[in-house]
């Protein structure tokens, strides 16, 4: 422990800014902060419990949030947190917090950040980031969310797509053995991800079609972090393959729609 803390692995935005000290995560925080803190404050009194507590900010722009202890899985993303029981309990997790969410009122007013958020909005708080380094596990199964800046109102089935992207991972199978093991069975485990959410049928046949227009949402995003000169997204970008990548991505998608939307449905 330095006289700063624990500096935390993981994320991107706010890499090695975040920092453990003791019982407390520091980091920096985000503009809507106040009204973030409030939601979440709100999703714990509905029963959430997979999310950290806000304790405070500090004058100089930080946030003090709970530490949640438990496994985080890192890139290369190992075995054990892509699991059909990992998966299906992330699906899970996702559910509970929708619920809660369900009854929690999100400030219209609130400078919600837009970079991820369902582009049809909404009136449900969605975390928008659920990749594997967002979720902390225990014993093999996911027991909460962490990092909710670019959490924003939007559909509970833009979060679902969202969350498939990286977990399933929604990729065609060369861009996703960069970072997951091999062999993955992507229409399969889809399948687990609505399962263990409890998609109802309706939404699981149009989940396919949002995936899709997530993934533009997310390939905006990167653009214009590289178009201002993002060191991390610059390099993700060359490293991972470049705007050929994302082509060969969407293509795929679009090429497989029918059959995810199969496995989802039989």
């Amino acid at each position: 422990m330095t006289a700063e803390g624990e500096a935390l692995a993981g994320g991107m935005a706010n890499a090695g800014a975040v920092f453990r000290r003791g019982a407390l995560v520091e980091r920096p925080a985000p503009r809507n902060a106040r009204a973030l803190h409030a939601c979440l404050l709100a999703l714990r009194e509905h029963g959430f419990d997979g999310a950290p507590v806000p304790v405070g900010l500090t004058a100089d722009g930080r946030e003090r949030l709970t530490f949640i202890p438990g496994d985080v899985a890192l890139p290369p993303f190992p075995d054990w947190a892509m699991t059909k029981a990992a998966l299906e309990s992330v699906g899970s997790l996702l559910r509970r917090l929708h619920e809660a969410g369900a009854a929690v009122a999100v400030d219209s007013r609130a400078e919600w950040p837009r970079d991820l958020a369902d582009p049809e909005g909404g009136t449900m708080l969605c975390h928008n980031d659920v990749c594997p380094e967002n979720v902390v596990f225990r014993d093999g199964r996911a027991a909460a969310l962490i990092d909710f800046d670019l959490a924003a109102p939007g559909r509970p089935l833009w979060d679902i797509a969202m969350t498939a992207r990286y977990w399933v991972p929604m990729l065609d199978p060369g861009s996703a053995a960069a970072l997951h093991p091999r062999g993955l069975d992507a229409p399969a485990r889809l399948r687990m991800l609505a399962d263990g959410y409890g998609l109802p049928g309706q939404e699981r046949a149009a989940l396919p079609g949002v995936i899709e227009q997530a993934t533009q949402v997310c390939r905006a995003f990167v653009a214009r972090r590289v178009a201002d000169g993002d060191p991390v997204c610059l390099k993700a970008l060359a490293e991972r393959g470049g705007w050929e990548r994302w082509d060969r991505v969407q293509t795929w998608l679009v090429d497989h729609r029918e059959t995810f939307t199969a496995a989802l449905l039989n």
